[in-house]
């Protein structure tokens, strides 16, 4: 990869949408695929970020319905409800050798990817920040923090080196880490509890964390026992610090999908944690119960 590169941005949602702002104000060459109506907005207005760490700017980016060159990589920042039909944006004629990087929640999504493209082409990436689309185009970075985790063994190190210098450069602190069972597993446990109990109970994240303690704590001890099992990090009380840390009105993506009538990752989240845990024989009756109650309720 070149210092500047040419990166594609598949979803330029609320993730997609301020990377895709940040990189392109670097200097990189930012390629938005989306749907028509997106794709004319881009083109005529560029990407608008308001944030309170990065500043408020608009940049141009370039936007397409599918990608028509070759790039260095391409950022994969749909949700994972809407995955499959994305990926009919990438035409493997235009993908070439591109790097492809899914920003994605849960923990089965590497597998069918590399079972697609290849295991040498996939970089799984997590990302930390709260961060909405509000507008075609238009981005609202909350959280005081981005920061991303960029992994990948059987990718050539001299590749991920250079994506994660390109996004430190941007603006999120990035890391390269060699554990990717760690790396995705220590985002299913802090994000599974936040997003099962704000979904279910319709609040805040600080609400959630004083009138429903006990579910917290408990599906925090069980979701840290299935990533336990499947060789990731195990901290419940870590956790839970973080969360009693985190500002209490904050809301969780899933939560915010809910209240806007978007189809939910459950089965992304909560039905691959019930898959794991049992898989590794780990009982998880809260997380199993409030995944049946989401189910129910039309989730």
């Amino acid at each position: 990869m070149a210092n500047k590169l040419t990166l594609a941005i598949l979803g330029p949602g609320g993730v997609g949408g301020l990377l895709a702002g940040l990189l392109s104000r670097a200097g990189h060459h930012v390629i938005c695929l989306s749907g028509g109506d997106t794709v004319t907005h881009l083109r005529t207005h560029g990407m608008r970020v308001r944030s309170a760490r990065f500043g408020d700017f608009t940049v141009p980016v370039a936007a397409d319905t599918e990608l028509r060159a070759p790039v260095d990589a391409v950022l994969i920042t749909v949700k994972h409800t809407a995955l499959d039909a994305a990926l009919d944006r990438l035409p493997a004629a235009a993908l070439g050798d591109a790097l492809l990087v899914p920003f994605l929640n849960g923990v089965e999504h590497p597998a069918s990817l590399r079972a697609r493209y290849g295991p040498e082409a996939v970089a799984p990436a997590v990302i930390r920040v709260e961060s909405t689309r509000v507008a075609a185009g238009v981005i609202e970075h909350a959280s005081p923090f981005a920061e991303v985790d960029l992994t990948g063994a059987q990718v050539a190190r001299v590749r991920l080196d250079a994506l994660a210098g390109a996004l430190s450069e941007a603006g999120p602190t990035t890391r390269v880490l060699p554990d990717e069972t760690a790396v995705l597993w220590a985002k299913m446990a802090f994000l599974a509890p936040f997003a099962l109990l704000t979904t279910r109970h319709g609040l805040p994240l600080g609400e959630v964390r004083t009138r429903h303690r006990g579910d917290l704590t408990a599906l925090v001890a069980e979701v840290a026992a299935v990533s336990g099992a499947c060789g990731g990090p195990a901290d419940p009380a870590a956790a839970l610090a973080r969360y009693d840390a985190f500002p209490p009105a904050t809301r969780s993506s899933m939560q915010r999908d809910a209240e806007a009538g978007r189809p939910l990752e459950l089965d992304a989240i909560g039905g691959a944690l019930l898959r794991a845990a049992e898989r590794h024989g780990v009982p998880v009756p809260v997380a199993a119960r409030l995944v049946r109650e989401l189910r129910d309720a039309g989730y």
